[in-house]
């Protein structure tokens, strides 16, 4: 337990964070793989269910390494290419103890802000979170 103590402060000191980011960066740019680290910044929180039992949240985060939105002219409207990335589910523990899913999706900055001006946009942005992790997530 002191070991994983010991290991969970180091991850939690941003000089160390930052040291094992770069060292990760180079051992994977030696097997001829580019790394970037995604932090991304807050967005807005979608609060929903698995399987109508468990309470999950969706992240709708975002970061600049993520492409950005791109509309195309179709008859009727436009249709939207909204690239995002995907992190793992995690569990947290919530008020009261209670144990609950999180998971971030994390879109262009461009998308976040068409979503604080559109709710039409903010709408399509929701359910493409949603999509995404029922849909990679297989939940």
């Amino acid at each position: 337990r002191a070991l994983f103590a010991e290991y969970a402060a180091e991850l939690a000191d941003p000089e160390q964070r930052r040291l094992y980011e770069e060292e990760v960066a180079a051992l994977e740019r030696e097997r001829g793989v580019e790394v970037r680290f995604v932090h991304p910044a807050a967005g807005y929180v979608l609060r929903t269910s698995q399987a109508g039992s468990r309470r999950c949240y969706l992240n709708v985060c975002s970061n600049p390494h993520v492409g950005v939105p791109q509309a195309r002219a179709e008859p009727g409207g436009q249709r939207w290419a909204l690239p995002y990335s995907l992190a793992p589910g995690r569990e947290e523990l919530g008020r009261g103890g209670h144990r609950r899913l999180v998971y971030d999706v994390v879109f262009h900055p461009a998308a976040l802000r068409l979503a604080a001006r559109s709710p039409r946009f903010r709408r399509l942005l929701s359910d493409t979170a949603l999509d995404a992790v029922e849909r990679h997530c297989a939940v």
